[in-house]
């Protein structure tokens, strides 16, 4: 599927109110943002040469992709809300056939944190893929709050960031 960054783009925006409403320059600049603030505890650089938070292969949207229908799957059921959001990304994505087909069987059988875990090479992408799933999400039941707080330990994410990205979020 090479349709991941939009997915995931379309996803972070569908979130209604708060700080992704407000993400004009797209939801894997809000991913990367957070990310950078909630590891180095600063605001990013000025856009005049600061880094580009869009510069994300497709490798890597992919597996923020799972691991937002991992997180979203976390209680065992999606619930009518996160339908809706998940059917508007499809729509505004542009997903083929072979895309909605890949997200489906994923929603189906969705990956274990392990899995996830495994294939991130280093913290800027731990924090990133890990802002990717709390923003997927209003953690809102148990399973859900455990499911974040597993992800963060097997991406060994300190916990000052994991709780940065949530105040960021959250505020």
């Amino acid at each position: 599927m090479a349709d991941s960054r939009r997915m995931v783009d379309a996803l972070v925006r569908s979130r209604r109110g708060g700080l992704a409403a407000g993400a004009a320059l797209g939801g894997l600049a809000l991913i990367g943002g957070l990310a950078f603030r909630a590891l180095r505890g600063t605001p990013p650089p000025a856009a005049t040469g600061g880094p580009d938070f869009t510069a994300v292969d497709e490798d890597e949207a992919r597996l923020m992709l799972r691991a937002m229908v991992a997180a979203t799957t976390a209680d065992g059921m999606i619930d009518a809300a996160e339908r809706r959001r998940l059917d508007a990304a499809v729509a505004e994505a542009g997903l083929d056939p072979d895309g909605r087909s890949w997200l489906e069987g994923e929603l189906a059988s969705p990956a274990e944190i392990d899995e996830i875990a495994d294939r991130v090479a280093g913290p800027d992408a731990a924090a990133r893929i890990y802002a990717a799933a709390r923003l997927a999400i209003d953690p809102d039941t148990l399973q859900e709050r455990q499911f974040l707080k597993m992800l963060a330990e097997a991406l060994d994410l300190p916990a000052d960031v994991a709780d940065r990205v949530e105040h960021e979020i959250a505020a």
